[in-house]
């Protein structure tokens, strides 16, 4: 790496400690969904939350905007919300001078840097799909016009894992957009006193802006430069191999509870989600332990079980721990 690369891998550690510091005025514990989150964003991904009503999911990226200086919009889905909702729609504009009509496109509340898609299952699969260009290709196409997405582009969505009725799973195609899977589980005890406290007071939140978008672009390249052992990414590899049943080498496990397993993607973002965790900790190659670390987010939506698993009390996150055992 150049010594300028360097440079700002410390840049980097130094302004993830800032970030943290800013997160902990407004945000108490889910120090490991902080984590994955910052690591996500500055691999470029996006991020599904999943967790009950009340764990601050939204907050905590109201606050993430706040704090990294980028736009922010947030889209609340509704089984009546459409597309052009999301994405914006044509109008008809009159020149008042020579009487000509034109189609004007008005930009939707997808364009921004962050995009909170509050309870995304709630919206039917058209509505859904509305999002899987955006995401893919950071572009918006209306009435055969392609628009840019303003960058860098993440969409953060929240689940809720209860209250299923009238909600409209996402599919596979769509779930593999997202980069990770993060569960926010309930505080701890001393957390959620400290919670009460912050929340039941006269107590407000002065957030300070720690890096804007033309720094953090900057930051997101430095962590695709960073280089990798050929062992870590063989191992990589090897372990998103072992959730495919059809593998030879893969655990009996596997081939008794997974439907399918993840593909390609998922090898890429194990390595990508990595060289982040190193990064953010300040070093200049990743291990196998952030491989490690980044796995359960990466894998989860990923290894598809089927109804054996779902009989036996089998989900993903478990055959996940079983994988790494054998890792």
């Amino acid at each position: 790496m150049k010594e300028s690369d360097i440079d700002k891998i410390k840049q980097l550690g130094e302004d993830y400690a800032r970030i943290k510091v800013e997160l902990k005025k407004a945000i108490v514990g889910q120090q490991a969904v902080i984590d994955q989150v910052l690591i996500s964003l500055f691999c470029g991904g996006h991020s599904l939350i999943i967790g009950v009503p009340g764990l601050a999911k939204t907050m905590l990226v109201n606050t993430l905007a706040d704090i990294i200086d980028l736009s922010f919009n947030r889209i609340q889905f509704t089984p009546d919300l459409m597309p052009s909702d999301i994405t914006g729609t044509q109008v008809i504009e009159e020149d008042l001078t020579t009487g000509r009509r034109n189609f004007r496109f008005i930009k939707g509340p997808l364009f921004a840097h962050i995009i909170l898609a509050d309870e995304i299952n709630r919206a039917p699969p058209k509505t859904q799909s509305a999002l899987l260009q955006a995401m893919q290709e950071y572009k918006v196409t209306y009435g055969g016009e392609t628009f840019p997405l303003p960058m860098p582009f993440f969409v953060l969505a929240t689940q809720n894992p209860i209250e299923q009725e009238g909600t409209y799973p996402l599919p596979e195609a769509q779930l593999d957009r997202f980069m990770f899977t993060i569960h926010i589980g309930y505080p701890a005890p001393g957390e959620e006193i400290d919670i009460v406290k912050n929340t039941t007071s006269a107590y407000e939140v002065e957030l300070k802006k720690v890096i804007d978008a033309r720094d953090f672009m900057a930051l997101q390249k430095v962590v695709r430069k960073m280089p990798v052992a050929d062992d870590v990414i063989e191992q990589a590899v090897r372990l998103v191999g072992l959730t495919r049943p059809a593998a030879d080498l893969s655990p009996q496990i596997v081939k008794n509870y997974v439907a399918w397993g993840a593909g390609p993607r998922a090898s890429q973002y194990l390595v990508l989600g990595a060289k982040a965790r190193a990064a953010l900790d300040g070093r200049y190659t990743p291990n196998f332990d952030d491989v490690k670390f980044v796995c359960h987010p990466v894998l989860r939506h990923r290894v598809i079980t089927n109804f054996t698993a779902e009989a036996d009390g089998m989900d993903s996150d478990k055959i996940i721990d079983e994988l790494l055992k054998e890792a």
